[in-house]
């Protein structure tokens, strides 16, 4: 057996003893491959030769193994470059494989040749036709008709109305009227005035009326524009309008803050 074991360590590079002895020892070691295009774990192979590996990269990264760069990163963050002269006998058992560490893969070719799997600009997009989509019995429309959601529920215009309604009513209990003195969401600190009082449109999937106020300060959300639209005003770099609900916006004597009212005299 002794002599076996001298004839085998003369006969192979110690990258190849290592290799063939952990291909039936060692299990496979997941490990992050990160490139330009792609970041995902792997599952490696410690027996692969690194010419093996460059080759199972490839369908990966997009990279062709003769122009990869590859360096591990251990956990202790050392950088370790897989590299050697004969490729096709350098196992990666002779590297510190550790669990969870990443290989980088870099691209050697010129920025104009490699590809940019990240750009779809050019990729045409498949559209379904409405029709062929509304035979569908597994979509979501599908779905929303059979439990009758959305615009399928039966009393969905007679909920929409009261919400409308409701809204209305809240505007009228409140004494919200435009050009009226209020405050929002009963912080003392934004006190200003009613602008606008109705439906916005520019605010997605919503119904029923929306209260404009330009507040004191310039504390608010936009300046009394929102999605192109004007509301009340002038373009101002102070973001001094807000639009809320009628149940955050009290009326009533609610006048300009003096900052200096508090301060003792000098």
């Amino acid at each position: 057996m002794g002599l076996l074991w001298l004839n085998v360590a003369l006969e192979f590079s110690p990258h190849q003893l290592i290799g063939d002895q952990t291909s039936l020892n060692m299990a496979d070691v997941p490990l992050q491959v990160i490139s330009d295009n792609v970041s995902s774990e792997r599952r490696i192979t410690p027996s692969w030769s690194i010419r093996q590996l460059k080759t199972k990269l490839e369908p990966i990264t997009g990279i062709p193994p003769s122009c990869q760069r590859i360096t591990l990163k251990t956990t202790s963050k050392e950088a370790v470059p897989v590299e050697a002269a004969d490729e096709d006998h350098t196992f990666l058992s002779g590297f510190p494989l550790t669990a969870y560490a990443e290989l980088h893969v870099l691209d050697t070719r010129p920025p104009a040749a490699r590809l940019n799997l990240n750009d779809t600009s050019g990729v045409e997009k498949y559209v379904m036709p409405p029709e062929e989509y509304e035979k569908k019995s597994d979509s979501v429309l599908a779905w929303k008709k059979a439990g009758k959601l959305g615009r399928f529920n039966p009393e969905a215009p007679s909920l929409e109305k009261a919400k409308i309604d409701a809204f209305d009513q809240e505007i009228r209990d409140r004494g919200i009227e435009v050009g009226k003195r209020c405050r929002v969401g009963g912080d003392d600190s934004r006190r200003g005035e009613i602008k606008y009082v109705g439906e916005v449109k520019e605010i997605p999937g919503t119904i029923g009326a929306w209260v404009g106020v330009h507040l004191d300060e310039p504390v608010g959300k936009n300046d009394g524009s929102i999605g192109g639209t004007r509301y009340w005003g002038a373009e101002s770099a102070l973001k001094r309008g807000v639009f809320v609900r009628p149940e955050r916006v009290e009326v009533g004597d609610y006048p300009v803050l003096d900052d200096l009212e508090d301060m003792e005299e000098i």
